[in-house]
């Protein structure tokens, strides 16, 4: 259990902007147990996503649209933006159209350029227009929920993405961690799924069919990344690997959106 709290703590220190001021180990061990909670820091994220949205929604006076931007702005402030760094490392490296020692290369270079610009812009600004449409067509307290499970999927894909796909350079953060993984680290993926699972059969069942959808776009996402990131980059890099968080939230919250016009409307 106390490794498991470490690595948790290790998660919200390297992912997230929240202050740990604690010395932690970066031993395998300890880095093994961060990967096993990395859906437990997509609950946090997710519950401070949706608690947010709740007050502004359904206490706050403001807007629906002020609502909405003051959400979207938290979704960065919370990550520091660690993701969208990788999001944008990697869409320079693939619109450079060259191999992938070339690509890797474009990766490491700390300048971002016009592709990895237009790209976030692109990635964003979409993001609010979701967030601002699921604002003005809010009807059921339901969606709550389903933002909050966005970061818990998106983190799930990340540790999967670490265990089952070969990296593609010898260092950085993403060899680090995955050099700790192993294939029980996301076996514990499926107990998290199977106890939320349970929960709302017994508590909420209404919310199972929409929960079970958002697993299975989740894992679909996961198949055509791994492909893609060995066909594009010959493996993972810890900013492939944060342009796919990015990319399952992208899909997750465009699904979300699409939902009130085809299931809840």
């Amino acid at each position: 259990m106390k490794i498991w709290l470490k690595g948790l703590l290790i998660n919200l220190q390297f992912f997230t902007a929240i202050p740990i001021p604690l010395q932690l180990p970066m031993d395998n061990k300890h880095l093994n147990g961060a990967i096993k909670t990395f859906p437990l820091l997509g609950i946090i994220q997710g519950v401070i996503y949706a608690l947010i949205f709740y007050l502004l929604l359904m206490i706050s006076p403001f807007s629906p649209l002020a609502a909405a931007i003051f959400l979207w702005v938290t979704l960065i402030v919370v990550t520091g933006g660690i993701h969208l760094d990788g999001w944008m490392d990697a869409s320079d490296a693939y619109f450079s159209y060259g191999d992938r020692q070339k690509r890797l290369e474009v990766m490491k270079d700390p300048r971002v350029g016009a592709f990895g610009v237009l790209s976030v812009i692109l990635l964003l600004s979409t993001k609010l227009f979701f967030i601002y449409e699921i604002a003005i067509k809010f009807e059921s307290t339901s969606v709550f929920f389903f933002i909050a499970c966005i970061p818990f999927f998106s983190r799930m894909v990340m540790g999967m993405m670490l265990v089952k796909v070969k990296t593609a350079k010898n260092s950085g953060l993403g060899k680090m961690f995955q050099d700790a993984a192993t294939l029980r680290s996301v076996v514990m993926y499926g107990v998290y799924i199977l106890l939320v699972a349970i929960g709302l059969f017994f508590f909420f069942p209404s919310l199972i069919f929409g929960f079970t959808c958002m697993l299975i776009i989740s894992l679909c996402l996961f198949m055509i990344m791994k492909q893609k990131s060995v066909g594009w980059f010959g493996g993972t890099t810890g900013d492939v690997i944060g342009a796919c968080v990015e990319g399952v939230e992208w899909s997750l919250w465009m699904v979300l959106w699409l939902s009130h016009y085809f299931v809840m409307g």
